[in-house]
């Protein structure tokens, strides 16, 4: 079965929230934090991989192959992310992220 671009986006948004959820507990100098929100950053940006290549050009342009990028770091960091990546990202990148997603869904 093909999920719809929405029910993609809309389980990027519900890890997002889980991530939002676990800052909320502390930040990202507490290990067990930082080691729960980057796999939900990864998780919500590889089910945006799942949607059309004409939802993520309309939507992310040409900013897709940075975040994808980041994924990937955060993915196959092989033992090791530098946390000041997902601190830059959850706090400068994540809100237009999110922002951007929500729009679609509307």
């Amino acid at each position: 079965m093909t999920r719809s671009d929405a029910e993609l986006v809309s389980d990027a948004l519900a890890h997002i929230a889980a991530l939002r959820r676990h800052l909320g507990r502390g930040d990202l100098a507490d290990e067990t934090i930082a080691d729960a929100v980057g796999p939900r950053l990864a998780a919500a940006i590889e089910a945006v991989s799942q949607t059309s290549a004409t939802f993520r050009e309309g939507a992310l342009g040409s900013d897709w192959k940075v975040i994808w990028a980041t994924r990937n770091r955060i993915a196959h960091g092989y033992a090791y992310v530098d946390l000041t990546i997902i601190l830059d990202t959850v706090e400068h990148d994540l809100p237009e992220f999110e922002r951007t997603l929500r729009r679609s869904l509307e």
